[in-house]
């Protein structure tokens, strides 16, 4: 593993594990949850609200920050976490994914992916090493391999072309950072290979005689299901070791995290929170309610009069559905700050029911508050 980064297991529970991660600008407790910072910000959000709300780490991503404003800009102007403002671990990922969705924008080879911009048509080339290359540049704490993420279904032949190559894109993606990282930062490899078990223990082991400092499950969340999502990992998670951070990209629904947990996986992303958040869709222990539903026009009770979050605690739902009503910036803002601190506070309670051996007591709970299983 990187010198200057670390995991280590606190508690396991079943397949369930909670433990933390050590770099250089802080520690990471998992099972963690990664808001979205897409273009250097978590939308409507000031970084020291998303710290206040528990948030451990970040997400970036490369694609767009490589687009605008350039990763050589901002490394010339100190890197991302001084851009932005965020002094704690960023994870980035490769960009990959954002460009295989351009669909008739993009052209893949061996070599890598030339594409067009999607803000202004220009040409770029994403290889291994310019995937690297950025993510150094931005000064990413945890950086990903460039890799393929194929929709489901897919032929299975074309499932295990697409995985070799992000096997041998993987191999690429070790040696320019072994080339160009700086101590303390970690690469993490993506497991692919659809839902075909055989191919998804395939990469795993791949991946393995490459030798990452964690390990993603990737090309899932793509609209195969939760069943198909929960048989994946079930298959996957076990194939990867025990002593290194098991990352599922994505994901995604609080439902699919506590599945997810039980199976073996220590970290998420998401732009779920935020984005249902400006859209007036708040996240419950009940559920997600629309606070634009005329039901809560006259409810002068808070989303959540317990909780440390001022959104949640000392705003009227009748409040927050004026505001989105009315169309005012703070609507989307306080909304989006409840998600994000909802979603933080889920992610402890999971932390510590793993650490106190009540893991299923928590997923029972959870069951009935929301009628989810996810078992």
């Amino acid at each position: 593993m990187t010198a200057g980064f670390s995991f280590s297991l606190r508690a396991t529970d079943g397949a369930a594990r909670t433990g933390v991660i050590e770099t250089p600008r802080g520690e990471i407790r998992t099972p963690a949850f990664m808001p979205v910072g897409t273009a250097g910000t978590v939308k409507a959000m000031l970084p020291g609200h998303v710290r206040e709300a528990g948030a451990d780490i970040i997400l970036g991503n490369t694609y767009h920050l490589m687009l605008r404003p350039g990763a050589e800009r901002v490394a010339a102007l100190g890197g991302l976490h001084a851009f932005m403002n965020w002094p704690r671990p960023i994870l980035t990922d490769s960009g990959g994914f954002q460009v295989m969705s351009l669909g008739a924008l993009r052209k893949l080879t061996e070599e890598g992916v030339s594409f067009r911009s999607h803000i202004d048509g220009s040409a770029h080339m994403l290889t291994p090493e310019r995937s690297i290359e950025i993510q150094c540049l931005l000064g990413a704490d945890i950086q990903m391999q460039l890799d393929e993420c194929p929709a489901i279904p897919i032929e299975k032949e074309a499932a295990r072309r697409s995985m070799l190559l992000s096997a041998r894109w993987a191999e690429r993606s070790k040696r320019a950072f072994e080339e160009k990282s700086a101590p303390g930062q970690a690469l993490f490899g993506i497991v692919q290979g659809a839902d075909y078990d055989d191919l998804r223990a395939e990469s795993a082991a791949r991946l393995l005689e490459t030798g990452f400092d964690g390990y993603a499950v990737g090309g899932l969340a793509v609209g195969e299901g939760r069943a198909v999502m929960f048989r994946v990992l079930e298959a996957t998670a076990p194939r990867l070791p025990a002593d290194r951070p098991r990352y599922l990209m994505g994901v995604g629904k609080p439902a699919d995290i506590v599945g997810a947990v039980a199976r073996g996986i220590d970290m998420f992303d998401c732009v779920l929170p935020t984005r249902a958040g400006r859209h007036g869709q708040a996240w419950t222990r009940n559920g997600p309610i629309n606070i634009k539903n005329a039901q809560y026009a006259d409810d002068p009770a808070p989303l959540d009069p317990a909780s440390a979050c001022p959104a949640s605690r000392d705003y009227s739902k009748a409040y927050l559905n004026h505001l989105f009503r009315a169309g005012e910036y703070l609507g989307p803002m306080l909304l989006t700050w409840h998600n994000v601190a909802f979603y933080q506070s889920l992610m402890a309670e999971i932390r510590a029911a793993v650490a106190a051996g009540r893991f299923s007591e928590f997923v029972a709970d959870f069951r009935a508050a929301t009628g989810e299983s996810v078992l």
